[in-house]
């Protein structure tokens, strides 16, 4: 019997009934979750490929801001990687990405920072704010774990949307409830955009309260 795909895996994965992204599973089932697979976390390889996927995201939500819309990036490899090495090569992606955008003349959306040292910080293509949800075989949080490693790339302004509709925080807690319920206890580094700066969570490693500084210097950026 032939093997499932990197995608199909990934699908499987966004399905289990304990799995607790419940936007995740929206997507998926609205038919909303672009795949992609790469070749290599730590090359520039598909960054072009990545970039072209994240501006028809913002080019598709543009035209009809129904929820959910979400881009995940499964590459290939590698399998080993620690989790500190995990977020080095996912802050160098999203480097890598953010200078294609400012090369392609693209502004940063001026609704949220681009310090990431700034409690409002978010990446931003196409003029779009995002955030990363990282995946890693070596995770420490079993809701952040996959066979190999994932970007998952999330409009921001489909949560301020939630925000807006009084959504969100029942939706943050389903997703905690069940992250607890698969983990057996809280994600701590779990915080409210504008209350800490979200660069912090993208790799799902536990960053220590100081001393962490975030590998992030894209070029006219920050």
């Amino acid at each position: 019997m032939m093997s499932p795909s990197l995608a199909d895996s990934f699908r499987n994965l966004v399905q289990q009934a304990e799995f607790p992204c419940v936007g995740a599973k929206s997507a998926l089932a609205k038919g909303k979750l672009e795949l992609l697979v790469a070749r290599d976390i730590r090359s520039n390889w598909d960054d072009r490929r990545i970039y072209d996927g994240i501006t028809r995201i913002v080019q598709s939500y543009r035209r009809n801001r129904a929820l959910f819309y979400s881009f995940a990036v499964i590459f290939e490899g590698p399998i080993d990687l620690d989790e500190e090495m995990f977020e080095k090569f996912l802050w160098a992606r999203a480097e890598s990405l953010t200078n294609k955008d400012t090369w392609l003349g693209e502004l940063h959306d001026a609704r949220v920072s681009s310090d990431p040292a700034n409690p409002h910080f978010s990446l931003s293509f196409g003029e779009e704010a995002f955030f990363i949800v990282g995946l890693n075989p070596r995770a420490s949080r079993p809701a952040r774990r996959f066979k190999r490693p994932v970007l998952v790339f999330n409009l921001h302004d489909q949560f301020e949307q939630l925000r807006q509709q009084g959504r969100y925080e029942r939706m943050r807690a389903m997703i905690i409830e069940r992250d607890i319920a698969l983990a057996g206890s809280p994600n701590p580094m779990l915080a409210r955009h504008g209350t800490t700066s979200e660069a912090r969570q993208y790799s799902g490693r536990n960053v220590p309260e100081s001393g962490w500084v975030c590998p992030f210097k894209p070029v006219g950026r920050v």
